[in-house]
């Protein structure tokens, strides 16, 4: 398949905070460690793809800052090449994420800085490239009306799209008949339908109501229950690869979207490619950090 994976999303720090729990409110309690590395859905995910063997160029906004410095050498180092504008009079987006120790869940607060001011001009200046993607993906950290537009520019030009709709958020009316393929994990999914999401049948009613509001085909991330294929013909349950421990669990969703694509670009069926990226996010729980 001709053409890059075209990434639009946002970059942030990640300042990872280790405790034995979260600190209540006006507490302060020791933790047992920091780490500053880069994180950001889109940015997390093209490093996924590249690494995974894929063509990515990566759009977004950046400050001039020290938090650029680390995205850009980030993206140096996995061979993404970003295709993306540095504003003087605003931050490269930070997050805070708390994981708690025994578990390696997580809690993130998410300062997107200039990549909250990805709008539809910034869009249409990188149309050419969206549209002369194979695959185009997308989440929902930026703008909704960024999304939305370059969605249209990937399918007018022929793409392959997919929609990370995290965080979960209220979709606008015909944003899903855009996407050739949608991948919530089960909060997102169930904040899009109204429906549980707990078992596998409960993810197949979930997709089922994707597919009604105009999408192709919906992939559910369903954690340790690896991730569910469905679309108007089939419906595949995909288990996760027990590899080792888990460590931490952050940018899960994001290895196995970005190794997704990357199985999509490379003509993979959409189920190996899916298994593919089970393959990936099943790795990534082992190590810690995101990208």
């Amino acid at each position: 398949m001709s053409g890059p994976i075209v990434i639009l999303g946002v970059f942030v720090a990640d300042t990872a905070y280790r405790a034995e729990r979260m600190p209540k409110m006006g507490e302060t309690i020791l933790g047992n460690s920091f780490k500053l590395g880069p994180g950001g859905k889109g940015s997390n995910q093209s490093v996924a793809a590249a690494k995974a063997g894929g063509d990515v160029r990566m759009i977004t906004r950046l400050g001039k800052d020290a938090f650029a410095d680390i995205a850009l050498s980030t993206w140096s180092d996995a061979g993404v090449v970003p295709e993306i504008e540095q504003v003087e009079d605003s931050y490269t987006g930070a997050a805070y994420i708390f994981i708690e120790e025994a578990t390696g869940n997580n809690a993130i607060i998410i300062s997107p800085g200039a990549a909250g001011t990805i709008d539809v001009p910034f869009v249409d200046r990188k149309a050419d490239l969206i549209a002369g993607a194979s695959v185009f993906m997308t989440q929902l950290e930026q703008p909704m009306p960024a999304a939305v537009r370059a969605l249209e520019i990937a399918r007018e030009g022929g793409a392959i799209t997919i929609l990370n709709p995290a965080p979960a958020a209220e979709l606008p009316e015909g944003m899903l008949a855009l996407c050739d393929y949608v991948t919530p994990n089960e909060s997102e999914a169930e904040a899009i339908t109204g429906l549980p999401v707990t078992t596998v049948e409960e993810a197949q009613a979930a997709a089922e109501m994707l597919l009604a509001r105009g999408a192709k085909a919906a992939i559910i991330t369903l954690g340790e229950k690896g991730a569910l294929y469905h679309d108007a013909t089939r419906s595949e349950h995909v288990p996760v690869f027990p590899v080792g421990k888990v460590v931490e669990t952050t940018g899960a969703g994001d290895a196995f979207n970005g190794a997704f694509a990357t199985g999509l670009a490379e003509g993979m069926d959409p189920v190996e490619a899916m298994r593919f990226g089970c393959a990936c996010a099943s790795i990534s729980v082992t190590r810690p950090g995101t990208a």
